[in-house]
């Protein structure tokens, strides 16, 4: 991997390549590189396109332990918020493509997908259960200002009177409230906002194209004033960077209305490893070394744990610390760690063809 000036206004430092789907090797030389930038001045932002994804389903379903729901629609591939922790990143390579900037810059949509949802729901063996947005990559990125494709989306579920969790750290999902209050309404919709620092510095590095902290928390009380039941995902923390932060992350989200709140260590799997301590080295050389060393301590020794349970939760003394302090903070502000059931009872399949003539 060629080191690199980081990006402006972009997470990872490189396009730091895969070996897992013989994507190539860029071989660049150092030299030429320092000499287009004398000549040309510094490298331009790099700029965000969009390919048009024409996909056969759209969704995906899974089957791990330790995840609380089945099934999940993920509207994009490829995220712009370019939060350096992102486990997504490594879907990337599947298409060739590097989990570093490509994946933050080279988007695809999938306009077709409320189309394909309604052709899924109206299946005779379908059945319900909660579907979840924001699984992979975020459903409210800024391109779905342009595209709608969320909304789209959740205006089939609403017809349907299917049920719908949603995660993301966007305060656009406010603007779907028309949809998902009277959803709530009937028992069918929650949404999640995830919070990962309240200093806008930090968040800036670590989360560069994602919406101010404070916006996030004027979502949550948006949301909770609405009657949609909002929670905070304080999601991940990272050791010597944002932990510091926890209990005052519990006490906002409290005070934004937040139901309940719930955590999750950094993960660090295939890819984002060498991306996250690229990152390290360049934003916080001081601590890059302490911060990996408690990583490996919470993953059993390993940069990564991918397994079940452990993988959410981590292991050992720093685990431990972490969950005591949340669990603390979370009776100091009322905070129970509860999640509300949704409704699978009221669910209509979509009309088909024949039965929207009549």
């Amino acid at each position: 991997m060629v080191a690199r000036k980081p990006r402006a206004a972009r997470g990872a430092t490189s396009n730091h390549e895969s070996a897992r789907f013989n994507l190539p090797q860029q071989e660049i030389d150092g030299d030429w590189l320092d000499a287009r930038d004398a000549i040309d001045g510094a490298p331009l932002p790099r700029a965000t396109t969009v390919t048009v994804e024409h996909p056969r389903t759209i969704i995906s379903r899974n089957a791990s332990p330790d995840i609380g729901f089945d099934r999940s629609i993920n509207p994009y591939r490829g995220c712009e918020h370019g939060c350096i922790y992102c486990f997504a990143r490594p879907t990337h390579a599947f298409h060739d493509l590097s989990p570093g900037l490509d994946f933050e810059s080279r988007l695809f949509a999938k306009p077709d997908a409320p189309a394909l949802l309604t052709s899924e729901l109206r299946r005779r063996d379908y059945a319900v259960r909660p579907i979840a947005l924001g699984t992979n990559t975020d459903p409210y990125q800024p391109i779905e200002r342009d595209w709608r494709i969320t909304r789209g989306i959740l205006e089939v579920l609403r017809k349907a009177h299917h049920p719908v969790t949603i995660t993301t750290k966007s305060d656009r999902v406010t603007r779907d409230i028309d949809i998902l209050a009277p959803m709530a309404a009937e028992g069918l919709a929650a949404v999640a906002v995830s919070l990962t620092s309240l200093d806008p510095t930090t968040a800036r590095t670590v989360e560069p194209r994602a919406p101010h902290p404070m916006k996030r928390l004027a979502a949550v009380r948006a949301l909770a004033d609405a009657g949609i039941p909002a929670y905070v995902s304080i999601a991940p923390v990272i050791p010597a960077i944002t932990d510091h932060e926890l209990e005052h992350l519990v006490e906002h989200a409290a005070a934004a209305g937040a139901r309940a709140c719930f955590f999750i260590p950094v993960r660090l799997p295939h890819e984002v490893a060498p991306l996250f301590r690229a990152w390290l080295e360049e934003h916080y050389p001081d601590r890059a070394a302490k911060v990996m060393a408690t990583i490996r301590s919470l993953r059993d020794g390993r940069d990564n744990d991918p397994g079940f349970f452990t993988r959410m939760r981590g292991s050992g003394p720093w685990a431990e610390l972490m969950r005591t302090r949340f669990a603390i903070a979370c009776r100091r502000h009322g905070l129970a760690n509860r999640g509300v059931p949704l409704r699978t009872d009221l669910f209509k399949a979509p009309a088909g063809p024949q039965g929207e003539l009549f």
